[in-house]
């Protein structure tokens, strides 16, 4: 295993999910990367998808070892940005809020609502990283948190496989790792949002603290608490359903990575435009 922390980009696209998402690839490099802010869920793999370098990190680790609030969140997007990735995709399993998101539906949201409590969620906090290094206290605007041309080639590349997705829609964000209450699926229904899920933030904030492009791609595992009737929810049932998709989600998403764009112009990339930070490397 390399031992990679500076130098020359290794990748220029980030996948941050699960190791069914790169199992299949020939010729992966696992390279372990420091960060400031402490170790990331695991080592980066690096390989490549129709000849562009992308760098894969498991966000629970191997064995998924690591429940959703307790992922170093800070130390995964660093690592990855230390490598040279600029744009990041997401896959996620959610569960859904509208009866007509059920098992096997992709949603490729373009809004967020936090409702965590507890995890760090920016770089920009004026305390002190090991090397002394101070940060500013930078507030970065995240009224769009989606790449939006992430999503367009998500969206088409779902499209071309015979897999219409949801075009829009806001994904909720809850601690974890326990699955919501009736009352709590209901109350999130309410205000609108489409689906549910634990890992999504602060991964979209973070990335665009960094500059970093960030998209999601929500796989609906089942129907939410307050959706459904009978026992709700359970662990193996989102295991399942994710093993029968995860196929054609492995496909869609490395149609999207061959056609994100090589140069970019979209919001993430003037994310820090004029911004001093005092990090390092931006």
């Amino acid at each position: 295993m390399a031992d990679v922390t500076t130098g020359t980009p290794a990748a220029e696209i980030g996948v941050i999910g699960g190791s069914g998402l790169y199992a299949l690839l020939d010729d992966v490099v696992e390279v372990a990367v420091e960060t400031p802010y402490g170790p990331p869920s695991d080592s980066v793999f690096l390989g490549a998808v129709a000849g562009r370098p992308v760098a894969f990190l498991p966000r629970h680790g191997r064995g998924h070892r690591l429940p959703p609030h307790r992922i170093n969140y800070r130390a995964n997007l660093w690592a990855l940005h230390a490598l040279g990735v600029r744009q990041v995709l997401g896959p996620c399993a959610v569960g859904g809020l509208r009866p007509e998101y059920g098992p096997g539906t992709l949603v490729v949201p373009d809004q967020f609502a936090d409702r965590t409590s507890g995890r760090v969620q920016t770089f920009y906090d004026g305390l002190p990283l090991p090397d002394g290094t101070v940060p500013e206290v930078v507030h970065v605007s995240l009224a769009d948190p989606y790449c939006p041309d992430g999503r367009r080639a998500v969206v088409a590349a779902a499209r071309d496989h015979a897999w219409e997705p949801v075009d829009g829609g806001t994904l909720v964000v809850i601690e974890g790792p326990r699955f919501s209450t009736r009352a709590e699926s209901r109350w999130y229904t309410a205000n609108g949002w489409s689906v549910v899920g634990m890992t999504g933030h602060p991964e979209a904030a973070l990335a665009r603290e960094l500059g970093v492009c960030y998209t999601s791609l929500a796989l609906v595992t089942d129907l939410d608490a307050g959706v459904e009737t009978g026992e709700g929810v359970t662990h193996a049932e989102v295991l399942a359903v994710f093993a029968r998709n995860v196929d054609r989600l492995r496909t869609v998403l490395f149609k999207a990575l061959e056609s994100l764009p090589a140069t970019r112009d979209c919001v993430c990339s003037h994310a820090l435009d004029g911004v001093r930070t005092g990090l390092p490397g931006l």
